[in-house]
């Protein structure tokens, strides 16, 4: 399995992931243009990816999608919600509408989607498995509920959010509203609440966890490396950024032995 960011922030979020026979990506919220640049300092094809996975229809995880889509005529999965709530008119033969929990084959790949709380009309992040290793992308997520739980607990990777540092969005210049809307359960994950739930969901199967989705205004990467590597022992810490791809990793992770599970309850 190879995945990276693309782009994580609370400006434009993309992630790709791949074993060696297919390709998918998560949220394509750069413009097009930014998406074929960054793959291109990775050695990444746009035309081999099978499909796009969209979490929800925020600006942020769905700027560049329309363009990107078309251009390389890639199928769109999304919940009716989220199509509806993007205003987007894709070509109907693109656009594959999915139940929030719902499981998607592409190819030797597995999706499978992970409701969540957000303020959002249908959202859900992803878990991805090739059947030994799983891949759980989960940002924008107000609070932590059972689906989120048992996503972390079945990760070999995490991409995980740390949105905010709780004392920079206070002193910070946000309007009141949107300091609430931030964190009221509906928003994002703090830098302490995404280290609390790592340190108390997170199994011995976790092998590399990347922090990302930072706020541009009330987060800083000093900040959040600072909290999470004193925890972090033999697995590997990365944090992604919105200014440039991380790194593409895959040789670091090795195969575990036993099936994935990627059953949620209903």
């Amino acid at each position: 399995m190879k995945y990276c960011a693309l782009a994580s922030g609370s400006n434009g979020n993309c992630y790709y992931i791949a074993n060696a026979q297919d390709a998918v990506l998560i949220d394509v919220g750069i413009h097009a243009k930014h998406v074929e640049l960054r793959m291109a300092n990775l050695g990444i094809d746009p035309a081999a990816l099978k499909a796009i996975f969209i979490t929800h229809e925020h600006t942020d995880h769905i700027r560049g999608l329309a363009v990107f889509c078309k251009r390389y005529q890639i199928p769109v999965y999304m919940t009716a919600g989220s199509y509806r709530g993007s205003r987007l008119k894709l070509p109907p033969n693109l656009v594959h509408i999915i139940r929030r929990d719902e499981y998607v084959e592409i190819g030797s790949l597995k999706v499978c989607g992970v409701p969540k709380y957000h303020d959002a009309q249908e959202p859900c992040s992803f878990l991805v498995s090739n059947g030994k290793i799983n891949i759980g992308v989960l940002t924008d997520i107000g609070r932590i509920c059972e689906n989120v739980k048992h996503a972390i607990r079945q990760a070999d990777v995490l991409l995980l959010e740390a949105n905010y540092d709780e004392e920079l969005l206070d002193r910070g210049s946000y309007p009141f509203f949107l300091k609430n809307r931030i964190r009221n359960g509906w928003g994002h994950l703090s830098n302490r609440l995404a280290l609390e739930t790592v340190l108390e969901y997170r199994t011995s199967r976790l092998r590399h966890l990347i922090l990302g989705h930072l706020s541009g205004q009330n987060n800083k990467v000093e900040l959040v490396h600072q909290m999470f590597a004193p925890h972090c022992g033999q697995m590997k810490l990365s944090i992604a950024t919105r200014y440039e791809e991380t790194k593409l990793f895959g040789g670091e992770i090795l195969a575990v032995s036993y099936q994935a599970a990627l059953v949620f309850p209903a």
